[in-house]
């Protein structure tokens, strides 16, 4: 079994969902006492947050390029960024370590790709659904995304920076996704992105017309199959 080096913090609610699954996903796959040989660096959020809304995404790049460096000298095999919108600075990760990142839009693209849908709505963070660098990865694969329109963009990412990242579930705040994932749907979306590591905490599959693509889950179900292949 490899070792799973996780950057996480971002927030730590996701992150916590990630040590979840990917220990239950190994003792389903191999049983017994099995359990998940992974480490885990949390980081700061605020600080990471503050870059983002600053847009100083290379100080951000270089937290996290250090924070890789660690975890390969500590003996992780490869790298897991347990959230979306920090795969931006993913090159900066690339650059100064030797073991490869899993990137979440490529494992996200190739579970829609075996859904054979071709559009498909994302919602995340305004940095994820406004920016190529996440967009860019998903249709490389052939896939079309749309987005919500500015103001859903906005109200969206309050959720998500406001709510969800503090650990607060609303109700409200769940009818209103609901109401966005419909507008993408009539908009022509065939499947829907949760391109956010926290919206899985609010929104789940039961009852949705189209399929949710839960990149927590996602990703984290393909750092299980990275480390035991």
């Amino acid at each position: 079994m490899k070792t799973i080096g996780l950057i996480g913090g971002m927030s730590w609610e996701s992150s916590v969902e990630y040590y979840r699954i990917i220990n239950e996903e190994v003792k389903r796959r191999l049983g017994g006492l099995h359990s998940a040989k992974c480490l885990l660096y949390s980081v700061d959020f605020d600080e990471i947050e503050r870059y983002q809304a600053d847009g100083d995404w290379e100080s951000a790049g270089k937290v996290l390029g250090e924070v890789a460096v660690s975890l390969e000298k500590a003996g992780a095999d490869f790298i897991v960024i347990c959230t979306n919108t920090m795969h931006k600075v993913v090159h900066d990760l690339e650059e100064r370590i030797t073991i490869p990142v899993l990137h979440i839009a490529d494992a996200t693209a190739k579970e829609i790709k075996e859904t054979r849908i071709k559009t498909v709505g994302l919602l995340g963070t305004k940095y994820t659904m406004e920016q190529d660098f996440y967009k860019s990865r998903i249709e490389a694969n052939g896939i079309k995304v749309i987005v919500p329109e500015k103001e859903d963009r906005n109200l969206v990412n309050k959720v998500i920076y406001e709510e969800l990242c503090l650990g607060q579930i609303k109700p409200s705040s769940k009818s209103y996704y609901q109401s966005v994932i419909q507008n993408l749907v009539h908009a022509g979306a065939e499947g829907i992105i949760l391109g956010c590591t926290e919206i899985g905490l609010l929104v789940k599959p039961e009852g949705s017309e189209v399929p949710l693509f839960d990149t927590t889950v996602i990703h984290a179900m393909e750092a299980v199959h990275a480390a035991l292949k």
